[in-house]
Formats: structure tokens, sequence, C-alpha cells
């Protein structure tokens, strides 16, 4: 993937929505290096945007310094997504309510942010005639149980016909979708390490509980992957590996408090949780294609031109790419995992 994301945002003015979240910052942190003219942060929290900037020593110069330009704003606004927009070539929708109990409980602003605020983005990417859009989604969305994951699901959808009812504009929309990131905000290993620090105990869920692990460097090589091959309407999934959750407790423990009994205590499953996620369902395999690195579900709808790209591209052999069936992290491989990405230390 590397050779076609090499200064592909040159000279580009790029738009992050949910700029401020684990995601988002990661993903100003590597545009910074690819040479763009302009970085537009968009979110809807002043004390993260504030915190942010300082970070990137803009001082009094907040909210705008050099290619860095922080902007308040909510997705659910069409308005203030419509002024972010302006000027802008390429769209890294980020922007959601992504906590599975909380948006079991709070469905109507899981379909505010997740639904009609994506809606908002494709308008105003249409209106003003961007280049690229790429949406952030989550397995999830696949065969959803729960409201996060259905709304996500839509907002796939969204972006999929986006492409066939783009009356000729040049923008090219595609989606992402993947796991759990290790260590983004409200995932279960910076739980896990507030637990252990404060002496248990540490909660587990369903000891039969696998999930799907990248890391967020990982998550921005394919977020770059789909900009750069994106024609319009597809879903890329990288090819990652899965972790029992009990072992990356285990790991947690052993490595954080080696000579403290730190109790463990199963708690049973949240509201709209899974015991297992699925990166690619049973109906979408029929349609998905791979290369080295990445599975690209085609879009369902008809768009010959997408598909006719991909025509001599190798159909993938499995049934259905699921955490329960992908291949399992030992836990050697999570400790290096949990290590390079700064949680073991």
């Amino acid at each position: 993937m590397a050779k076609a994301q090499e200064k592909l945002f040159s000279g580009k003015h790029v738009l992050v929505t949910g700029g401020t979240g684990s995601f988002g910052h990661q993903i100003v942190d590597r545009l910074r290096e690819e040479g763009p003219a302009e970085i537009r942060i968009f979110s809807r929290d002043e004390d993260k945007q504030v915190r942010m900037s300082e970070e990137y020593g803009m001082g009094h110069r907040y909210p705008r310094k050099d290619m860095l330009d922080f902007v308040i704003g909510d997705v659910r606004n069409p308005e203030s997504v419509r002024a972010a927009v302006r000027g802008i070539d390429v769209v890294f929708h980020a922007a959601a309510l992504k906590q599975v109990p909380s948006c079991e409980y709070h469905v109507w602003e899981a379909v505010q942010t997740n639904v009609i605020g994506a809606q908002n983005v494709i308008q105003a990417a249409l209106e003003e005639n961007v280049e690229t859009v790429v949406a952030v989604s989550t397995d999830k969305a696949v065969k959803p149980v729960n409201a996060m994951g259905m709304t996500k699901s839509i907002q796939e959808k969204l972006f999929t016909a986006a492409n066939f009812h783009n009356s000729g504009k040049r923008t090219v929309f595609t989606c992402v979708r993947y796991g759990n990131v290790v260590g983004s905000r409200g995932s279960v290993i910076p739980l896990f390490k507030r637990q252990i620090e404060s002496g248990g105990p540490l909660t587990i869920t369903d000891t039969r509980m696998t999930r799907f692990m990248l890391t967020l460097a990982q998550a921005i090589e394919l977020v770059f992957h789909a900009a750069a091959k994106g024609q319009g309407g597809e879903t890329f999934v990288l090819k990652i590996p899965a972790a029992l959750v009990t072992d990356v407790a285990d790991v947690m423990i052993e490595k954080l408090a080696p000579s403290r009994n730190i109790p463990v205590e199963i708690v049973g499953i949240r509201p709209g949780e899974k015991i297992h996620e699925v990166l690619v369902s049973e109906a979408e395999a029929v349609r998905t294609v791979e290369d080295e690195s990445t599975y690209v579900i085609l879009p369902q709808i008809d768009l010959e031109d997408t598909r006719s790209y991909y025509r001599h591209d190798a159909k993938v052999g499995f049934t259905e790419y699921g955490s329960d069936m992908a291949r399992r992290l030992d836990k050697s491989e999570i400790h290096a995992m949990l290590t390079r990405t700064g949680w073991l230390v």
C-alpha cells in the first residue's frame, strides 16, 4: 500500500471530521507528513481543540496556523458542515457516536450523528465538488444487533449510494471498515489498564469473546489506501488478526501487575454487545475481492465502472470473515502489539 500513498495529499486541502478523537488526532499527525496545503480539523469539542492545538505549539495562533485550521461545528448541522467543506479536496469522515451501550440508550442521538451527520457530509461534498470522501466504519455494521452498528450500516449504504446519485460530480465516496483499534478512547485496553492500576477487579463480559485488533497506524494506512485506490462505492477491509479478550486481560495483568493478585470478574454481556464480530458477511463475501493486504467489498448497487475496475482481482475464498474464524493472536503477539503501541510501558 505504501507506494500508492507517497505524498498522496501534497498541496491538498484536507478535512477531518471528528478530528480531535483518537483516530482523527492520529490521522492529522500522519497528514502533516504528507505536505498538504491545509488540514481542517472539524469537531464540536472546543476543549479538545484547544488542547490539541497546544500540542502542536500553536499558542495564541489558535485556531489557525500554517497548515492547521481548527473549526468548531457539528456534523448534525448542515450549515456548519457546508462551511467546513468549502474549498476542500479530500474529506476523512470520522465523526461518530461509537460507544455501543451508550447508543443503545440514546438511539436517536446515534441516528442524528451517524446517519443524518453522514448525509450532511455527503451533500456538502457534492455541492463543493470534493475529489474524495472516505468514511470510517466498523465491524459492528456487519449483521448489526445494536443501534451503533445499525446506524453505521446505514452510513455505509449512504456513502455507497452517493456514487450513484452524484449528478455527474467528480466526487468519489468510499468506506473503510475495521475492528477494535488498540487503545482508542472507550476501548477495552484503557479500561483494563485503569482497573489494574486501581487494584481491580478487571471486568470481562464473556470468556468466549473475541475481537479483531489493529493499531491506529494500521487504521490510518487503510484509510489512505482507500483514498488512493477507491473508484466509488467500495468498502475496504484490512486483513487483521483477532484476539481472545481474556488473553488480552492476562497479558496486561502479567505485565502491569506481576506481583499483585488482580481479581477478574465476569460481568455478562453489555447491552448490544456480540460474542464475536464480523468484518465481511456471508452475503458480502460473494462480491469481495482481495489484494495482499486488504479485502475490497464491491457495491451491491449498479456501479459498473467500479465493478469493471476490479474485474480481474481475485475473489475471496471464505464464506465469512469473523473474529472467531480469523487468525488468533497468541499471548506473545498480544504482548508485542501492546508494547509497540505504548500500553505496556
